[in-house]
């Protein structure tokens, strides 16, 4: 599909590409083509896609897919879907962060990049097969980045403690129309075995957030603020004299553990 396609489309809608909405339509066929392989698609797959679109990924997936379930915020790109997709798409209109997930195998998706975070932490809380999502592609290097790199993130830490993950493909901007900003990139998801084990997941991940929205001061002095440290209670913790950018996800997994064990976060 061509920028004259989709123009022409949109223009039959009533609508145009929305910046708020993230909304650049992909135009490389073959790009889409390749993202749908690395989702290995098989026929008893059950497909979850956000962000449809006027359909490029959606059409590719239900020729391979058991069924393909697809969700769509834009009301006049969903009346649109309805009367082109084929018999084993399921259309959700809706917002996908508040639309519950429905059972699904693999997410493939190009997803909108103003609602990345939140989608792929949702995603996250999921169980899932493979996902193979187009992003920007900043925002793939943070979800990839090694500790002591400024792309290291608590994005970073909570992918790699429910997932593999690893870029496949830098995606130029100039397979989109509207043509964004920055390039894309396609980002391979297989979830795994937590790697190390914790006593409190959900307080490994709230020191998480509660380390990196503060990254450049030391952790001693971060738990302080959050009078989670007071006294000795340093000497008795490791990691006080570094930044949170140091740690790998492991170590604030430890030091997550020894917090719990001291019952110094029920301060």
């Amino acid at each position: 599909m061509n920028p004259s396609e989709i123009t022409s489309i949109l223009a039959r809608l009533g609508a145009r590409p929305s910046k708020s909405k993230g909304q650049n339509f992909l135009v490389d066929g073959q790009v889409a083509d390749r993202h749908v392989e690395y989702a290995e698609v098989s026929c008893n797959d059950t497909i979850l896609e956000v962000g449809p679109g006027l359909g490029i990924l959606t059409t590719r997936l239900a020729e391979q897919a058991k069924k393909v379930i697809a969700i769509e915020a834009d009301a006049k790109l969903a009346a649109y879907l309805r009367d082109v997709l084929p018999d084993n798409v399921e259309l959700i209109e809706g917002d996908a962060l508040k639309v519950p997930f429905p059972p699904f195998d693999k997410f493939v998706s190009n997803i909108p990049y103003s609602i990345s975070s939140p989608l792929i932490f949702k995603l996250l809380e999921h169980d899932f097969q493979r996902a193979a999502v187009m992003l920007q592609k900043e925002f793939a290097d943070r979800m990839v980045a090694r500790p002591n790199t400024d792309d290291y993130s608590r994005l970073t830490v909570s992918v790699s403690y429910r997932a593999e993950c690893r870029i496949l493909e830098k995606v130029s901007r100039s397979k989109f129309w509207p043509s964004p900003k920055v390039d894309s990139a396609i980002v391979e998801l297989i979830p795994h075995s937590p790697p190390f084990t914790l006593v409190d997941e959900d307080f490994f991940f709230h020191l998480t957030t509660m380390l990196f929205q503060n990254r450049r001061k030391k952790i001693g002095t971060i738990l302080k603020m959050r009078s989670l440290v007071q006294g000795d209670d340093r000497s008795r913790l490791p990691y006080m004299d570094l930044r949170a950018e140091a740690l790998a996800p492991e170590q604030i997994g430890e030091l997550a553990n020894r917090i719990c064990e001291l019952n110094l976060h029920k301060k």
